[in-house]
């Protein structure tokens, strides 16, 4: 597999090796030693999955401690733009964010480590997104950030008119006033 750094430490993307023939093809999607020589040490504790159509955006989205929550993501049907956001106050990448386009074409997976917000918008007309947590959901610890905050300015890649978002997700605080992390406070990464 190959392993690519991104601009935000500890955010990686993975592309996984094919072996294929006329068959189809096979790939290790999750492999713990090698993911772990890969710098993602995790004991993943649970599998989501959702099915989304044309213009959906979930997010962006994280829980606090002591639930807060690695991802490894990918696209099992279509294609999503997906934005791993440092929500880390003092961290010298603190309110950046990393688009990457994960597609069923390209098989990437991104792995967002605990300390950033997560959301993805729908490019194809469906996609099926899946990821693993290395916590449980709690809905008394989640939180989010505004889509639209103005202060991050996130190219979503599609006119805000068409973006569909739940009732929830429309209300998240942009992230000057969001509950956040402390970069010299560890205790959320643990």
């Amino acid at each position: 597999m190959n392993v690519i750094k991104t601009a935000l430490d500890g955010v990686v993307i993975i592309e996984p090796t094919l072996f294929g023939d006329a068959r189809g093809y096979f790939f290790e999607s999750w492999n713990y030693e090698k993911y772990k020589q890969a710098g993602i040490d995790c004991d993943f504790v649970q599998d989501n999955e959702s099915c989304s159509s044309y213009g959906v955006l979930r997010g962006l989205h994280y829980q606090l401690a002591p639930y807060t929550q690695a991802k490894l993501v990918r696209v099992i049907e279509g294609r999503v733009l997906d934005i791993s956001l440092d929500i880390r106050k003092g961290s010298p990448t603190f309110g950046k964010y990393v688009p990457v386009e994960l597609s069923v074409e390209n098989k990437r997976q991104l792995f967002v480590p605990r300390g950033f917000a997560h959301g993805f918008v729908v490019l194809s007309e469906r996609a099926l997104f899946t990821y693993k947590c290395d916590n449980t959901y709690s809905p008394a610890h989640e939180r989010g950030i505004a889509f639209n905050d103005p202060a991050l300015a996130i190219d979503w890649k599609l006119p805000a008119d068409s973006l569909l978002l739940s009732a929830k997700d429309r209300l998240h605080p942009p992230l000057a006033e969001a509950e956040l992390f402390d970069f010299f406070d560890q205790t959320f990464a643990q």
